[in-house]
């Protein structure tokens, strides 16, 4: 450790706990780190430090007093800028939105900091999330930290990029074709997407999808758990949420990887992946593979999602957009408009079928697990492109059709709900990170991150699959 904002959240928490370590030292690390290295990536775009030091300092107090401390208590924290918080400017990634400022915290913000995260700023987003790359036209595009001038992922990349460059130990995301999982990958951390209604959100338009899913980001899948724990409490206003205990997402201990049997699929039957990720996909695989008690290259049934998730989708942007782009469709991007503009042309027929569909391929990938404890497939199907296009024209020669298309390794198991988490392994050839995704079967979220667990201490003995970091001073000169 150079700089306190350089330790682990959970390392931390710790030290604050037993007085080792002021969370106003904590939080100033973390600022001037914001101060040294934003500039170069662009991940921070809001900030209330004046607010944030004078929590800290009544953090400070209470870790004197003897009081009972949260979870998170003293730890500062980063909130995508889709994510309302309370008197700290909100603007979607949107022009509509630049001069916003939410007058009370959303739900899953209101619990993070009842558990004592100490909330200072917010983190960059792509227009109402909708797209992979981080970039709007309020605040432009964020870089990533191996290489600024390519893109970091989206939509949470702001806070992929933060967490990367050790601006915060945590960060909020949330995901619904791979929000979480593409930024988690592209710059090297951890992030899970849980069963639907794992994490409580009771501000989604349509309560009753598997989009717009809530969840952890952090450097570790330990730091990540330790966030998640003060994120799953129970909330009513989410049809999807079920009651659960808390204490169960305190701690998860790794599982036992010699007993398990694991698929690996390189493209899930049908995504388009790029053949250099491919290659690097099957000689990762070929280094821990051998760990497992079984493992086997195996697909799994996902021939019908391409078509029920873009229906799903338009869906969800007429719900949300409807009025934007009635009213004010000059000021929304092109991701928007012309996701919005599909959805104008798809019939109720088209919807019901999706709907109809999507229950089956959910049952399908349930029964995927009959034969498998896990699988494990890449999160992108290509390399980082240059921050200034939208997406990838094409991989492998074969033309993409939307904004999405390349992100299909995502969304394709946002269609059946299954709990993924992201896991970095290692760089892939350009020198950015490579991540993959740990699949289980509905409902099984403290195995898989237990699987994950297990997988990064693995890693961290090989320099081929442990975590990449970026190179801090590198960036501070840029």
């Amino acid at each position: 450790m150079t700089e306190p904002c350089d330790l682990s959240a959970t390392r931390a928490r710790r030290l604050i706990g037993t007085k080792e370590l002021s969370p106003l030292e904590l939080l100033d690390s973390c600022i001037a780190r914001i101060e040294a290295v934003n500039p170069a990536v662009n991940a921070v775009v809001t900030t209330d430090y004046e607010n944030a030091r004078k929590t800290a300092k009544e953090q400070e107090k209470a870790v004197m007093a003897g009081e009972e401390l949260g979870a998170l208590h003293g730890l500062p924290m980063g909130i995508k800028d889709l994510q309302e918080v309370a008197g700290m400017r909100t603007t979607f990634g949107s022009l509509l939105y630049e001069d916003y400022i939410s007058n009370q915290d959303g739900p899953v913000i209101a619990r993070l900091r009842e558990a004592g995260a100490n909330i200072f700023c917010k983190t960059n987003t792509p227009e109402f999330g909708a797209g992979a790359n981080t970039r709007n036209a309020v605040f432009g595009a964020t870089g990533n930290p191996f290489d600024p001038k390519r893109i970091c992922g989206g939509s949470s990349g702001g806070s992929g990029v933060a967490l990367a460059t050790n601006m915060m130990p945590l960060a909020t995301g949330n995901d619904s074709g791979g929000s979480l999982r593409v930024p988690a990958a592209i710059n090297g951390v951890t992030a899970h997407r849980g069963t639907p209604g794992l994490v409580p959100s009771g501000r989604r338009q349509v309560g009753y999808t598997n989009f717009a899913i809530e969840g952890p980001m952090a450097r570790s899948v330990e730091d990540m758990v330790l966030m998640l724990s003060a994120m799953v409490p129970y909330d009513f206003d989410d049809q999807l949420a079920f009651p659960r205990d808390p204490a169960d997402y305190a701690s998860i201990e790794p599982v036992d990887l010699s007993k398990l049997r694991v698929a690996f699929s390189e493209d899930l039957g049908f995504c388009p992946v790029d053949n250099g990720h491919r290659k690097t996909f099957r000689e990762r695989t070929a280094l821990f593979g051998s760990a497992f008690k079984k493992a086997i290259d195996k697909d799994p049934d996902l021939a019908t999602v391409e078509k029920v998730n873009w229906a799903l989708r338009g869906q969800l942007f007429i719900a949300r957009h409807k009025e934007r782009y009635e009213n004010s469709k000059d000021k929304l991007g092109p991701n928007v408009i012309s996701n919005y503009e599909a959805a104008l042309e798809m019939t109720a027929s088209d919807i019901s079928w999706a709907h109809q569909e999507q229950t089956e391929i959910y049952r399908r990938m349930q029964h995927f697990f009959d034969d498998v404890d896990i699988l494990i497939c890449p999160c992108v199907g290509v390399p980082p492109f240059p921050t200034d296009q939208w997406y990838p024209e094409e991989i492998n020669g074969e033309k993409m059709d939307n904004y999405i298309q390349w992100v299909a390794l995502t969304w394709a198991l946002t269609i059946p709900g299954n709990p993924v988490t992201a896991l970095p392994c290692g760089l892939e050839p350009t020198g950015t990170p490579f991540g993959l995704q740990i699949v289980g079967r509905y409902h099984t979220d403290r195995f898989v991150i237990g699987v994950a667990k297990a997988l990064e201490e693995l890693f961290q003995g090989n320099a081929e699959l442990a975590r990449p970091v970026p190179d801090i001073e590198k960036l501070k000169a840029a």
